[in-house]
């Protein structure tokens, strides 16, 4: 069967993928398949997950609204009042699936994307996308695709000398769900970042822990206000633009003081410890050659950009990246990037949704389509 035509394809229903959707929708596009669309442009919102939210349905149970990092609303619709207490993978799941009723966005769900294709060697013609719906095979030839996969299903695990002979517990923080799993034991934490300092925090309330990360961080007095956010964005976007993989917000403005933070340096548990050399069944090798006993290792260590069903394009660099300018890639006009690099936070998702639109409207218009 020969690949469905839509305008725009958008993979990814998570911040950046419904900020796509959301201005497509105000642009003039309709949902692919809209019986009432009389010539006009369509779009299409396919999503890897069975349920709306993206990545939020899958945080652990006691990130709480009061404790999340950084919530932006979508454009156009106010993330409604909640009790701080809330967990935010109830919570924001919830306005995400009103915001797709509330805008008639039609995401189709659960498909996964294996690949995206050019069929030919025209440069101005459709790409070809490869999925899953549900597990059946299907294919749609999009004159636009709009990426917007964010990097959830990707954790980034570090390699060490001896891991695999530890012989207590090795976890990645997108598998974490509670301190109370390991009350009484001893936990190392790996990472600088926001979620390592959160769990931190939260884990140190019950147990004894012990914190290491690469380098130490840079603590600016001045907060993680919203200039700081811009700050990161723009430096991540000079790294895209480069064809460098982004980098954290971290690597970028330092580590801003939070009240996570500030709690956990209260108690004594803020104590920084440089990265260990190696890891052995009871613990981790320190570079002073000293034994640190462990029995959990949570390693807070990032995600990278969930791009593999983009690789038969070829758009990799040398150095790991793609090259993207103002969410296009370079070396690919036809497609577009967003929830990745400087569009991974909730304001730049935002941002990057209503570029790439606008890019796309503006070419159509030029064309005289």
């Amino acid at each position: 069967m020969p690949p469905t035509p839509v305008d725009v394809l958008v993979i990814g229903a998570g911040q950046a993928g419904l900020s796509a959707a959301y201005h497509l929708r105000r642009r003039g596009f309709v949902p692919l398949g809209d019986a009432d669309a009389d010539g006009s442009p369509t779009f299409l919102v396919v999503d890897a997950d069975a349920d709306p939210g993206g990545a939020w349905q899958h945080r652990w149970p006691t990130l709480l609204m009061g404790t999340v990092n950084g919530i932006h609303e979508l454009p156009g619709y106010a993330v409604p009042p909640a009790d701080p207490e809330a967990p935010s993978r109830e919570v924001l799941p919830a306005y995400f699936a009103a915001y797709e009723d509330r805008y008639d966005l039609r995401v189709r769900r659960p498909v996964r994307v294996r690949a995206v294709r050019r069929p030919d060697d025209d440069p101005h013609g459709p790409l070809t996308i490869e999925a899953e719906d549900a597990g059946t095979p299907v294919s749609w030839s999009a004159r636009y695709v709009i990426n917007a996969t964010g990097t959830w299903r990707k954790p980034f695990w570090p390699t060490y000398p001896g891991q695999g002979s530890f012989a207590g517990r090795q976890l990645h923080v997108h598998d974490y769900r509670s301190a109370e799993e390991f009350r009484g034991r001893r936990v190392v934490i790996v990472g600088a970042g926001v979620s390592a300092i959160q769990l931190l925090d939260e884990i140190s309330r019950v147990t004894d822990t012990f914190w290491v990360s690469r380098t130490e961080p840079q603590w600016d007095a001045t907060g993680f206000d919203t200039a700081a956010r811009i700050q990161a964005i723009a430096g991540v976007e000079e790294r895209v633009r480069q064809g460098l993989p982004p980098g954290s917000v971290v690597s970028v403005t330092g580590a801003h003081w939070s009240p996570w933070a500030q709690a956990a340096k209260d108690r004594g548990a803020l104590v920084w410890h440089p990265m260990f050399t190696a890891v052995e069944p009871d613990g981790v090798r320190m570079p002073d050659g000293t034994l640190e006993p462990a029995e959990v290792i949570l390693w807070a260590t990032g995600f990278r950009a969930d791009i593999a069903h983009l690789a038969p394009l070829g758009l990799r660099t040398a150095a790991g990246g793609v090259r993207v300018r103002d969410t296009r890639a370079i070396d690919e006009p036809r497609l577009f990037l967003i929830g990745y690099g400087p569009s991974q936070s909730t304001v730049g998702a935002n941002r990057a949704g209503r570029e790439a639109v606008r890019a796309i409207f503006r070419e159509r218009v030029a064309a005289g389509v």
